[in-house]
């Protein structure tokens, strides 16, 4: 009797009202202030703010701030977690291995054509994706990469990532567009190659 007591007063944890309607707002809140503050300017509590809930609910939905970051750009896979999962197998054929992960995620209607959506919107949620890759790809590229310019290999890397992305899969640029993923990764995985180990 006593424990049944006890588990009554217990408060349970999670949203009270409509789950959905928190969570949209979160969304929607989060999307504005990356928009206007960016990554690093933008926190839990901020978004919380501008979306009228307890700073608590925003980690109960979406954990951390890069979480909430990808949940904000409706991606099917979270880049970072790819890349990193790529990268801790070490730098060895880590460009080869890339570019054959991402050709399988862009190749797989599921998680490819929300994906392509999202390079579609680059002139509506361009701020967005800026800090993304900024922030999230390039930062964690930057850190495995052991040369003077780090960050600016690592930005090419993406540069280069990204330009494949845009021709094969957003304008259908021939022959790209059909090349099978062993051609690809052939003719680009020693270039990314080359920027991961900072060899000149």
């Amino acid at each position: 009797m006593k424990s049944q007591t006890r588990n009554t007063l217990v408060k349970k944890r999670g949203p009270k009202g409509s789950p959905g309607r928190a969570r949209e707002a979160i969304l929607a809140a989060a999307r504005s202030e990356f928009g206007r503050r960016g990554f690093e300017g933008a926190t839990l509590r901020s978004i919380a703010g501008e979306a009228e809930v307890d700073v608590a609910l925003v980690s109960y939905y979406f954990g951390s701030k890069s979480e909430l970051f990808v949940a904000s750009l409706d991606l099917p896979v979270n880049p970072a977690e790819l890349l990193a999962s790529i990268l801790d197998e070490g730098l060895d054929g880590a460009g080869e291995r890339l570019l054959g992960v991402l050709l399988d995620v862009w190749d797989e209607p599921a998680t490819g054509t929300p994906l392509i959506a999202m390079m579609r919107s680059v002139s509506t949620q361009g701020s967005l994706l800026r800090e993304f890759i900024q922030h999230q790809l390039v930062a964690s590229l930057a850190d495995v990469i052991e040369a003077p310019d780090a960050e600016l290999r690592a930005a090419a890397f993406t540069s280069q990532v990204l330009g494949l992305v845009l021709e094969r899969y957003v304008l259908g640029v021939e022959p790209l567009a059909s090349a099978s993923h062993e051609e690809i990764a052939r003719l680009i995985g020693p270039t990314l190659q080359r920027y991961l180990e900072g060899e000149d």
